[in-house]
């Protein structure tokens, strides 16, 4: 296949320009998302200096609350446009939400030997993960 017939083909790089916009609104999102990660994340650490990823853990809650009422509010009180869903739940949601730092935080507290503090980052990241997203939305349903 020369480059001129891939080109002309039903491709990616032809629906490119009509996708640009998406991954606009996704960037927006992942850019107030990362910075909101990274605040909250170095206030915390600041302030409860501890051996347990507290910054880690209340980013997982808040960002599971926010995606929680997010949707929930979008798909059953609002009828928002869809490039919301990629501002909020993609953009910002995925980048403040800290799935991978979760998984290395307990990683590294199981290397260190520190079962107690690995089993709650486990069970607390993933039960108050799920408790947050009822709540939001519960808080979503009740508007």
């Amino acid at each position: 296949m020369t480059p001129t017939e891939f080109l002309q083909e039903d491709s990616v790089v032809n629906h490119l320009p009509n996708y640009l916009p998406n991954y606009i609104w996704i960037a927006l999102g992942a850019i107030v998302g990362a910075s909101a990660r990274y605040f909250f994340s170095t206030l915390i650490a600041r302030d409860f200096a501890s051996a347990f990823p507290y910054g880690t853990l209340l980013i997982n809650i808040t960002g599971s609350l926010v995606l929680g009422f997010f949707l929930v509010f979008s798909a059953e009180r609002a009828l928002l446009d869809p490039r919301w869903r990629l501002l909020v739940a993609i953009g910002f949601c995925g980048s403040y939400t800290t799935f991978s730092s979760y998984a290395f935080e307990s990683f590294a507290l199981m290397e260190q030997g520190q079962w107690l503090l690995t089993g709650l980052n486990i069970v607390a990241s993933n039960a108050l993960c799920v408790a947050a997203v009822f709540a939001g939305a519960a808080l979503a349903r009740g508007l």
